[in-house]
């Protein structure tokens, strides 16, 4: 099976489903155990830790780009030495797949 991180995001406009609990729980043991399943299971979440703001906001330049290329967006908390990552498909009010490749390409950037 392909990586996560290797996989492109599908472009989700609504009219499908989301994740059911069993396909997320899946899916959340191939990203780092810092993931958490959040909202009844409709986003995950992780919070980073960094030595300062330059790192931070480096690794949040990078996650943009990244979000930008797949063309699925994380809302971000973001603060001196912290980033706080919330993915979820809008669209659909739930979890697709593109949360989980986004989250390993989040992952393989720290």
């Amino acid at each position: 099976m392909e990586a996560l991180k290797e996989r492109r995001c599908k472009p989700c406009e609504g009219g499908v489903r989301p994740l059911d609990a069993a396909a997320a729980a899946g899916l959340m043991k191939l990203l780092h155990p810092d993931w958490k399943l959040v909202e009844d299971g409709r986003a995950i979440r992780r919070e980073l830790k960094f030595p300062d703001f330059w790192h931070t906001m480096s690794f949040v330049n990078a996650l943009a780009h990244v979000a930008n290329a797949e063309d699925h967006h994380p809302d971000l908390e973001v603060g001196y030495n912290y980033c706080r990552m919330r993915w979820s498909t809008h669209a659909i009010q739930g979890l697709s797949d593109n949360d989980f490749i986004c989250a390993a390409k989040a992952d393989a950037l720290v």
